[in-house]
């Protein structure tokens, strides 16, 4: 008897935006999220993740933190103070390539609800968004 890969069975397929800047970065995570059986949507920038959201709904946001044009920072501070109007919350989990302490205590008081470092693997990302859904 074969018991499924608990990575490839997904308890229900999430709209991700993916907020990154960078092309192979952005493939990794789309080839991740498609493994968890998620679908993900790739903008390069903070200012063009603010104007998707405003056309469509997604699940969760995986937001680069350093971007062109508007950072990620930037972008999290914008969407929150829309909520703060409609009472809204959209999940966010920032990522970032600079792990230094504090970093998710900082991303944390800025509003996101969850922190990655890079390179993400399966299991981390998996277990972020897990966490961060769940506390909903």
């Amino acid at each position: 008897m074969t018991l499924p890969n608990p990575h490839t069975v997904a308890p229900r397929s999430l709209k991700v935006l993916v907020a990154e800047d960078n092309i192979i970065n952005q493939r990794v995570v789309v080839g991740l999220l498609t493994q968890l059986g998620h679908t993900g949507m790739v903008v390069k920038d903070g200012e063009k993740a603010l104007k998707c959201l405003s056309k469509m709904k997604v699940d969760v946001v995986l937001m680069d933190v350093m971007m062109p044009v508007m950072d990620g920072l930037e972008a999290l501070a914008a969407i929150r103070a829309q909520e703060a109007v409609t009472g809204a919350h959209l999940p966010i989990i920032m990522a970032t390539s600079h792990d230094e302490p504090g970093e998710a205590l900082r991303y944390q008081k800025a509003g996101a609800d969850g922190y990655l470092c890079k390179p993400l693997d399966l299991d981390r990302l998996q277990a972020e968004i897990t966490r961060v859904l769940s506390r909903r």
